[in-house]
């Protein structure tokens, strides 16, 4: 089994100049934890996970109310926090390469990228869908296919 097998193809992404209320709105809206971000033309420049926009509403100060709070994320660009350094795979990739890497690194995704374009996301999310999907089918069970 190679990573285009398991992952999610139409990915939701970011563009850099883009403010953190867009991020956490996408987030919300879609019930992800992790969004790309790329360029125009879908070359991908870092990533953004939920964790980072908790750091940012924590680390400005112990309290804020939630007016400051969206008014500091419409503020703040996605490229100020964005991870730039991110470990990626080809849709060619082992499957198994692929999760090796996602736990040992700890990382809840792993961006797929055809060269440097983005053209999929692998999450933990995906590999327990797969997981349950396999038990059900040997125990035959019916398959209900629900994206969370």
């Amino acid at each position: 089994m190679i990573v285009s097998d398991l992952m999610t193809e139409n990915v939701i992404a970011l563009q850099q100049e883009e403010d953190l209320s867009i991020a956490s709105d996408l987030m919300s809206e879609n019930g992800i934890r992790h969004l790309p971000v790329i360029d125009s033309t879908g070359e991908l420049l870092g990533l953004i996970s939920h964790r980072d926009l908790v750091k940012v509403a924590y680390t400005t100060a112990d309290y804020l109310p939630l007016s400051d709070l969206n008014q500091l994320l419409r503020k703040t660009k996605v490229k100020e926090i964005m991870v730039r350094e991110i470990e990626t795979v080809s849709p060619d990739t082992e499957i198994e390469e692929a999760g090796t890497i996602i736990m040992e690194n700890k990382l809840g995704c792993i961006p797929v990228c055809d060269g440097t374009h983005l053209v999929g996301i692998l999450t933990e999310s995906d590999f327990v869908r797969y997981v349950v999907c396999m038990e059900r089918e040997l125990s035959k069970e019916p398959i209900s296919f629900r994206r969370y």
